[in-house]
């Protein structure tokens, strides 16, 4: 009954609800959890993704907002209720160059909207790795982040403006597309509620001129506790580089083995990929800088791409990592947590001690320059007690960044993954606040229902996605 009602909206073709087609929305990019939708609907207009959404309402039937599923924390499952797909939604509605801001659907991918902004001298700055494929509606969401976020934030600092459909159905516009509004900012609370507080319908964004110029080091080190002075050593100096990553030796032998190779240098223990931009005028100064604080810190070597092209595959190695891994096992646990950027170089031996004690290769790739880690761990599904292992291992690793003053996400989110770890972080009286607030928006919880905050704090308990 709900299929055909559904269907009366967005047309036959785009519900799903035969197994083989809920298949390919059992997981997203992080494969430790795995839940079969009821059905998925896919709503092609703004106006169509209202009327879904009111007749849910009706119904009194829960829904999981999904872009393009590229969520790292087990975020866009939907256990048993509606997919509320949105990757149909996909046009760049306008493009004010003049004030620099443009208006998109939810559906449109990220590194589409810079390739559509270029020829005006403008870019949209977050750059999650997963831009190529990754939709700004998630994004928002997600309140991603990307190697650029070091200098120019994350998807909170670019959006101006959202219209938004409750999970009651009404609309709602939060924001003002070329300006700020009077009261509470009800845009930067709904910017990362991953999909909890409703969908947005339309999305303004903020753009930015593209720089002058760019220059991108290359730093090499003997060992992870020098590439990780070197960062704080660049941070003191008080310049902001455009992006700050570290890569260890296990990352690095996998982009170098795989179709991504970036010429790397295989036997580094790290590497610091930096990036600085600006006007022309005093960055080689910048470079100079930087290139002493890595030599200062122990590098072997610092050099410069001499190329775009060569900056391009630098680039493409960094964001193309966690794809080369599949080289190295099945299946691949990608973590997210963040740190003092002065804890770096604790946390960092901290993590290889407790992949050691679990028989677990850590690979680490991640943004440096704030703190944000990405300990990644490959592994084999089907070998006995492997998965229970890497849960393990990265339950250390996640409260032992929570016990040196770090959080549980910089640009993931808590989706199912990391709702355990939310009470290491907030009292009761806390959760039960974050609870309140979900109520204004949502109080019958069916918007992307039993993430973020352990339903059990908001006096309710329905368990919890099982794993894979």
């Amino acid at each position: 009954m709900l299929a055909s009602q559904l269907s009366g909206i967005v047309g036959v073709r785009w519900v799903k609800q035969r197994a083989a087609e809920l298949a390919a929305f059992e997981t997203d990019a992080l494969p430790g959890y795995r839940a079969r939708p009821r059905l998925a609907v896919f709503p092609g207009t703004p106006e169509e993704l209202v009327s879904v959404v009111q007749l849910l309402a009706r119904e009194r039937v829960g829904f999981v907002p999904r872009g393009a599923g590229t969520g790292l924390s087990g975020g866009s499952l939907a256990e048993d209720t509606v997919l509320l797909g949105l990757n149909r939604l996909n046009r760049i509605i306008d493009i004010d160059a003049g004030n620099r801001i443009a208006h998109v659907e939810p559906g449109v991918v990220n590194a589409r909207l810079s390739r559509a902004v270029a020829p005006f001298g403008l870019m949209y700055a977050p750059d999650p790795s997963s831009q190529t494929v990754c939709t700004i509606g998630g994004n928002v969401a997600e309140n991603a982040g990307g190697p650029h976020c070091l200098k120019y934030g994350v998807t909170l600092n670019h959006i101006t403006c959202v219209n938004v459909v409750l999970p009651n159905g009404t609309t709602r516009r939060f924001g003002d597309p070329y300006g700020e509004v009077d009261g509470y900012d009800l845009l930067g609370l709904f910017v990362g509620s991953e999909g909890c507080f409703g969908v947005a319908t339309d999305i303004w964004v903020k753009l930015v001129p593209i720089a002058q110029s760019v220059r991108t080091l290359l730093a090499d080190f003997s060992s992870v506790h020098d590439a990780a002075q070197a960062v704080s050593r660049i941070i003191a100096t008080g310049i902001i580089p455009a992006a700050l990553e570290m890569m260890d030796n296990a990352s690095v032998r996998a982009v170098e083995a795989s179709i991504y190779a970036a010429g790397y240098p295989t036997d580094a223990a790290a590497i610091l990929l930096c990036e600085v931009d600006g006007l022309e005028v005093g960055l080689e100064d910048d470079v100079d800088t930087i290139r002493a604080c890595c030599m200062a810190s122990g590098a072997r070597n610092v050099r410069s791409a001499a190329s775009e092209d060569e900056r391009i595959k630098l680039w493409q190695g960094r964001k193309k990592a966690f794809g080369a891994m599949g080289r190295i096992a099945p299946a691949l646990v990608v973590q997210d947590a963040v740190v003092p950027r002065t804890k770096l170089p604790e946390i960092l031996a901290t993590i290889a001690d407790i992949g050691e004690r679990h028989g677990m290769a850590v690979c680490n790739v991640f943004h440096a320059g704030d703190g944000n880690l990405h300990p990644n761990i490959p592994y084999n599904p089907r070998e006995p007690g492997a998965a229970e292992r890497v849960h393990a291992a990265m339950s250390e690793i996640m409260l032992a960044c929570i016990a040196v003053g770090g959080t549980i996400t910089g640009e993931h989110g808590v989706g199912l993954d990391k709702m355990d770890y939310m009470p290491s972080l907030f009292d009761s009286d806390s959760l039960a606040m974050l609870c309140a607030v979900r109520d204004v928006f949502d109080p019958d919880r069916r918007a992307n229902p039993g993430k973020v905050v352990p339903v059990k704090s908001c006096r309710e308990w329905h368990g919890s996605t099982p794993r894979a």
